[in-house]
């Protein structure tokens, strides 16, 4: 429903963040915010103060965005609000109703049978710039599956949709709270798709708004209005994507080191983010602060940590008193100036090997070790983590209680899949056909490589190859990559007793 919409002067604009203290890094320069507080006021939309600046990091970042809450809460209102003032070409579909024709059109054949076109209506979905899919909840399981491309890959029948730039979703929660109320239909998402959102906002219901708020939004005189873009909402995403593109290494840093601390802590209570959820973490961090003034933040951190969980997607909730704790040691980490300098110079450095030996041999503590090992095997290219693994293994059981059980559950489940590749490299060609009796093409390059290189050496270099192949991970340079395993291995080696040679 549309909202009236009433001009105010910024000293009427309620700034959210003055009633709390900010406790926040020093170093970093100061930004002009991008809009100021209560920008969505502009748009009709009240009640929202307190997670606007998350809603303009997923304008900034171009990340999925998903809205849960109750029903008439405006999150279909304030998503179709946002596609109006940016000028978007928009489409609005309902989950629980669409069938999969609506979003690609009929299909029909080509001349001749070779390739399939679909006939596109203004519904369609391949020139749409935002997409809003309402109702997700409530989602047929074959269709949430469909979706699942558009909202991870932008694509969709396997193609691309080159136009997209914004994927939206809301859904009502998937189980009543206090059992007052019950929304029939409303199941929990696949925890798969659900992580595909990189921030999960739980939307104000009418108890939490003050008495200004719940007048502006029962006043039907807005009703149809068309949302236009009278606060420069363009140029703020602009400029945001800018200062996005461009973020210092420092902020991503910060960011990296929270993200990988509240991993780590949420762990012990078996509150568990995947490690594609920590780097969209990361990410959300970074925008937030640069959206909001460029300087990170106490309780910037913890709102944008609070609402990039998928948790709410499936219907879980994560105590605030667990949470807090996790974000109160991750801060504490981050604000400690030689463990967070340390961390910093690690997770930044490219030789591997170099940093191998500094993992092994200056970890401030078991704790911060453990967080530099589980960030490095998430954050290096998928081979060179490996290699990491495969150095480490030895030292790590050998010295548990150095590196802590973590580092060593990590560093196993990475090198595992390698020590296990025992059988031929076969490939497959594209077209689908029975694997080929030839060896994989690039086992040509790794061959000439492993040609001439001592047994042991040789050995190690087999199962990495092998497993690159395997797992179709890219071998660019076969001779440069075993070159980095043998000084890796070599870095890590003095850190082993004599009886546990690498």
């Amino acid at each position: 429903m549309k909202k009236r919409k009433q001009k105010q002067s910024p000293q009427d604009q309620p700034d959210a963040k003055a009633q709390t203290p900010v406790i926040r890094l020093d170093g970093f320069p100061d930004l002009p915010r991008l809009l100021p507080p209560g920008w969505l006021r502009s748009l009709g939309v009240y009640g929202y103060d307190e997670v606007e600046d998350l809603i303009l990091t997923a304008l900034v970042t171009g990340d999925p965005l998903l809205l849960v809450g109750k029903a008439g809460t405006g999150k279909t209102f304030l998503l179709n609000s946002l596609s109006e003032a940016l000028g978007l070409e928009h489409r609005h579909y309902n989950a629980s109703l669409i069938a999969f024709d609506d979003l690609v059109g009929f299909p029909y054949p080509e001349e001749g049978g070779a390739s399939i076109r679909y006939i596109q209506t203004p519904a369609t979905v391949w020139q749409a710039e935002s997409v809003l899919i309402d109702e997700l909840s409530r989602c047929k399981p074959e269709h949430q599956n469909r979706l699942f491309s558009l909202v991870h890959e932008r694509r969709i029948q396997g193609l691309d949709l080159p136009n997209l730039r914004y994927r939206w979703a809301a859904m009502n929660p998937c189980e009543a709270e206090d059992g007052d109320e019950f929304y029939d239909g409303s199941v929990a998402l696949d925890q798969a798709l659900a992580d595909r959102f990189a921030l999960l906002i739980e939307v104000p219901d009418w108890d939490a708004m003050t008495e200004d708020d719940r007048s502006l939004v029962a006043d039907a005189r807005g009703i149809g209005a068309i949302s236009v873009d009278g606060i420069g909402l363009v140029r703020a995403v602009e400029e945001g994507r800018r200062r996005f593109e461009n973020a210092p290494d420092r902020l991503h840093e910060a960011a990296l080191t929270y993200a990988s601390a509240v991993a780590t802590q949420l762990l012990k209570p078996s509150v568990r983010l995947s490690p594609r959820r920590v780097r969209l973490l990361s990410r959300n961090l970074v925008a937030s602060t640069l959206v909001s003034g460029g300087v990170p933040g106490r309780d910037g951190f913890y709102n944008t940590l609070a609402r990039s969980l998928p948790q709410p997607g499936w219907g879980v909730r994560v105590e605030d008193s667990v949470l807090r704790g996790a974000h109160a040691t991750a801060w504490d980490l981050l604000t400690r100036g030689q463990e967070s300098r340390w961390l910093s110079a690690v997770l930044s450095e490219s030789r591997l090997a170099k940093r191998c030996t500094e993992l092994l041999a200056n970890a401030p503590s078991p704790d911060v070790a453990a967080m530099a090992i589980r960030q490095s095997l998430v954050q290096l290219p998928k081979p060179e983590a490996a290699i990491l693994a495969l150095a480490l293994l030895p030292v790590i059981k050998q010295r548990p209680d150095d590196f802590g059980q973590e580092s060593l559950a990590a560093v196993v489940e990475t090198a595992a899949p390698v020590l296990e590749v025992q059988s031929e490299a076969k490939w497959r060609l594209r077209d689908g056909l029975e694997p080929q009796a030839n060896p994989h093409p690039t086992l040509t390059a790794c061959a000439a490589v492993l040609e001439g290189l001592p047994p042991r050496r040789r050995t190690r270099a087999t199962q990495l190859f092998y497993h690159c192949i395997a797992h179709e991970l890219p071998i660019d340079h076969p001779e440069a990559l075993e070159r980095t395993l043998d000084e890796t291995i070599r870095a890590a080696k003095p850190f082993t007793s004599r009886t546990n040679k690498p």
